[in-house]
């Protein structure tokens, strides 16, 4: 057996220089004439989601459906001038909880897991392909499931009843107090595919339900991801028609006032080309709406050198005055994707398979917030690391997002010799910046950590990681697919207390992966 890398070699990190980037000058492009969708079916359901029959794991195959674009198309052949080269002191944060969530066994046996989860008033709600679980945020206790996801929309009928699940999302709309639960649904010919959308009665994630069905006719609506923001709720994903070529990204707006009341609502989608893949919806944290009539902010990865970033304004009582922005070219220090030509690239120890990085694309959430005299949206993704170092972090914190949106500060977080990948970043009440990863290399499990920083730091550097859990096996023949996403969220109550979930596993196999939960909150955050 090789030796294992102990703690202290683990949490060795290295500094990151600042980067301030301004937006290029440029006529920004607006499109408009939005598709509009009716949703095909609406109701409340009758029983609560604690009284329901579980449904069986009915999904045709293990591996869950994902397009990728290829090939990777962000390589830069210059040096990453932000990558932290300086080691730093131990990340200031206090732990908290830090347990076990859902397992492959619990989940019904699919790969990637795409693990996430989000914090309500007294719930915790994890998803995964395709099971779900609440569990009591202050004890940690499970709550209840974890149980299949498609329970849920058993009600509504059709493929969300019956179909092919993927790609869960939980979020919590912290305005409301309600969860809002997403997955999309397809039949095995790809002719028919539903995004299948649920928001809660109440904070109570295992109380009752307005559940909807969406249509998106012939386009498999892959890899959706979910911004919760005051006017709809917006959901991007990546088109590709009959299951076949990537055709451009997606993104559509719900409308969360009509959902809320449970009433029948419609969504607004704007299909980009396939220059656009990818799009990340921002994501509303903290107490403070943005100023009135704000857009959602949407972001991808750009060239090898600059993000895009776009406005989505939406009208639901006069759709045609729906706009679609962008994009602001933003620029950013040159990096190369994690894993750019082979997709996956990540090492394990021996018996391990090398792992898929995602390095083509933002990493969830785009996370929002109003600090009243400044804006900031913090953004990460995966890219090359120095040397043999197959990925490193790359973060982003962008502010004035309506008027002039530039990086304020941005860095590549890297420790030693190890891979970190599958990242997620989020911002407390006071600014303090968490961001979550796996890490991995020939001599260490796939194990979970987190770094942060403090706004009194230097501009652009990340503190030393710390261990939420290593991992003690590997994973073997699972089709290299790691992720697709983890989640770093705040709770709404204190607005300090940060959550991260993620993958890892406890002993090597296929098929057989643990997740885990863990929160922690800044010293200076109360």
């Amino acid at each position: 057996m090789k030796q294992r890398i102990n703690a202290l070699s683990f949490l060795a990190a290295l500094t990151v220089l600042a980067l301030a980037g301004t937006a290029f000058s440029q006529d920004v492009p607006v499109q408009r004439n939005p598709v509009v969708v009716h949703d095909t079916k609406h109701l409340t359901t009758a029983q609560a989601f604690r009284e329901m029959t579980p449904e069986p794991w009915h999904n045709v195959s293990k591996v869950m459906i994902e397009h990728d674009r290829a090939p990777y198309p962000h390589i830069s052949k210059q040096l990453d001038t932000v990558l932290q080269n300086e080691v730093l002191s131990l990340v200031s944060t206090t732990p908290g909880l830090n347990f076990d969530g859902i397992t492959d066994a619990q989940g019904g046996g699919f790969v990637p897991p795409d693990t996430n989860a989000a914090v309500g008033a007294t719930q915790v709600v994890e998803t995964v392909n395709v099971a779900y679980a609440v569990y009591n945020k202050t004890t940690g206790a499970l709550v209840f499931g974890p149980v299949n996801i498609q329970t849920l929309y058993k009600s509504l009928g059709g493929e969300c009843a019956t179909g092919n699940l993927s790609d869960p999302i939980v979020n919590y709309d912290k305005a409301a107090g309600r969860w809002v639960i997403t997955m999309i649904a397809f039949n095995n010919s790809f002719s028919v595919n539903n995004s299948c959308v649920a928001v809660s009665t109440s904070s109570d994630a295992t109380g009752t339900f307005h559940v909807y069905s969406f249509s998106y006719g012939g386009k498999l609506p892959d890899y959706p991801k979910v911004g919760v923001w005051p006017d709809a709720y917006y959901i991007t994903t990546n088109s590709f028609p009959g299951g076949g070529f990537f055709t451009g990204a997606d993104s559509c707006a719900l409308d969360r006032t009509k959902m809320l009341a449970g009433s029948a609502a419609t969504m607004i989608c704007f299909q980009r080309t396939a220059t656009d893949f990818s799009l990340m919806p921002s994501d509303l944290d903290g107490a403070t709406a943005p100023p009135s009539g704000a857009p959602n902010y949407q972001l991808e990865l750009g060239t090898a050198t600059t993000l895009d970033l776009f406005k989505f304004h939406v009208d639901f009582s006069i759709p045609a005055n729906s706009t679609f922005t962008g994009p602001t070219v933003i620029p950013v220090a040159a990096y190369t994707d994690a894993c750019a030509t082979t997709g996956a690239c990540i090492p394990q120890p021996s018996g391990g398979e090398v792992l898929d990085a995602l390095g083509d694309r933002l990493m969830y959430r785009f996370a929002y917030r109003n600090f009243g005299d400044h804006e900031a949206l913090v953004a990460n993704h995966s890219v090359k690391g120095s040397g043999a170092t197959a990925s490193a972090v790359r973060w982003y914190e962008i502010r004035s997002p309506g008027t002039s949106p530039s990086v304020f500060q941005s860095g590549t977080f890297a420790v030693g010799t190890n891979s970190l990948w599958m990242g997620s970043i989020a911002m407390d009440k006071t600014g303090d910046i968490a961001l979550g990863f796996s890490a991995s290399s020939s001599t260490l499990d796939p194990t979970i950590a987190y770094t942060g920083r403090v706004p009194t730091d230097a501009l652009g550097k990340m503190e030393s990681a710390k261990l939420i859990i290593k991992g003690t096996g590997v994973q073997q023949n699972s089709f290299n697919r790691w992720g697709d996403y983890s989640s770093m969220q705040i709770d709404p109550v204190d607005d300090c207390t940060l959550w991260y979930a993620q993958e890892y596993y406890k002993t090597t196999g296929s098929f057989n992966f643990d997740t885990r939960l863990a929160s922690f909150k800044f010293t200076t955050c109360h």
